[in-house]
């Protein structure tokens, strides 16, 4: 009995996907639940697994899109798995194929080189050298279309200096790649932002020191009472929480000639993925503990870092932290995340100095901005919010652990 195997729907509103790497070959005997294939998505990449045990047929090229429902291969049920004898076989046979292969490869690159080739004489008219010589171009590197390959005065004329500047003769090699579906996508979704929000951004600075201290006095207690370090995204994340519920109409979004506005906190983070930006939502954030919200940002991380991300868990979200401080970002102007309103950019933490009672003190400063969309966010609600998502992280133990910093760790 032969199955076709379909593309399964990854998440609502998604009809298309795009076969990213087969990890099997036409032909392959595989397992059940082994992973065939990644396929990628508007949204992210998924594996594809065997639905059951048999020899392969491949149905769709690297690089194809399918649609959702669209056979992609067969699996022959009734074939028996090959020796282990027959796999070796096959793999030596493979591999000589492949050595053959490369040795042809070569030899045709030997020949290929050995190949003289017509334009490399520097045969040139008169005029065509001086229209080279005034765009700074070698008549070698031209191929002529005159007689005997002779560069002609066209030819000197059409001719396009590389990136400005005569060749070195170094490498100028280059390559052509299509963009995977989800970087497509994230392409049109940033572009689509900035033509169709009114998008402003306020910045802010913060003293980290506070939580410097309180990191460095819990942080051990903490790591070995939960399993997860006391990091900066929880100090972050309750912060902005608070002031969600402060300024609600950062924590909402435009529909049409409407205003939605959410009573729950459901935060974005954003985390680099090996298929590039990811961003994973912490739902009900409000609701969770600092150990908590280090937990699932652990979590999501692992997930988004070995490729096992859902669509379901990058789906929705009121409002998104990026943090570009870990790649040593000192300040940016990030862009909102749609159909959220708001993005809070983390940035890198230095020590500079600052006014502190009358005198100047070096301090850990991190920058922040908030980028929000001016036609439901007006001024007062964007720097309002910023204000307080700095007075939060600058005195952490009254406004987020209600003054008993053993009992908010401890949960």
């Amino acid at each position: 009995m032969v199955l076709e195997m379909k593309v399964p729907s990854p998440g609502e509103s998604i009809t298309e996907v795009e076969i990213a790497t087969w990890l099997v070959e036409d032909g392959d005997y595989v397992e059940k639940d082994q992973p065939i294939a990644e396929v990628d998505s508007d949204k992210a990449t998924l594996e594809l697994p065997a639905e059951e045990s048999g020899i392969i047929t491949l149905k769709a090229e690297e690089g194809d899109a399918v649609q959702v429902g669209a056979v992609v291969c067969l699996i022959d049920m009734d074939a028996k798995k090959p020796a282990e004898s027959d796999d070796t076989n096959k793999s030596s046979k493979k591999e000589e194929s492949k050595q053959d292969t490369q040795e042809s490869k070569a030899e045709a690159s030997k020949k290929e080189d050995s190949t003289p080739e017509t334009y490399a004489t520097g045969s040139a008219s008169p005029a065509a050298k001086k229209i080279l010589a005034e765009k700074g171009i070698e008549a070698s590197s031209i191929k002529g279309t005159g007689k005997d390959g002779r560069v002609t005065k066209e030819d000197a004329v059409k001719a396009v200096p590389s990136m400005g500047t005569p060749s070195t003769g170094g490498s100028r090699g280059s390559e052509k790649k299509k963009l995977s579906m989800l970087r497509r996508k994230v392409a049109q979704r940033l572009v689509s932002v900035k033509n169709e929000t009114a998008m402003l951004t306020t910045f802010n600075e913060v003293n980290m020191q506070p939580i410097f201290d309180l990191r460095a006095e819990h942080k051990e207690n903490f790591k070995s009472k939960h399993g997860v370090g006391l990091g900066f995204m929880s100090f972050f994340t309750k912060a902005v929480v608070r002031a969600l519920q402060m300024y609600p109409d950062v924590n909402s979004m435009i529909d049409g000639d409407y205003k939605v506005e959410y009573d729950f906190q459901d935060i974005s983070i954003a985390v680099s993925g090996p298929k590039g930006l990811m961003v994973p939502v912490i739902r009900n954030a409000e609701n969770l503990t600092f150990r908590g919200v280090e937990s699932e940002v652990k979590r999501l991380a692992i997930r988004a870092r070995d490729g096992q991300i859902t669509v379901d868990e990058m789906t929705g979200g009121t409002f998104t932290i990026t943090n570009g401080g870990v790649f040593g970002s000192m300040l940016s102007t990030p862009i909102i995340n749609p159909p959220q309103s708001a993005i809070l950019g983390m940035h890198n933490i230095v020590n500079r100095p600052m006014a502190v009672d009358g005198e100047v003190v070096i301090q850990p400063i991190m920058y922040v901005a908030l980028s929000y969309d001016h036609r439901i966010i007006d001024g007062r609600e964007s720097v309002g919010f910023l204000v307080a998502v700095k007075e939060a992280l600058e005195n952490p133990v009254e406004l987020l652990m209600d003054n008993n910093v053993t009992k908010a760790l401890e949960l």
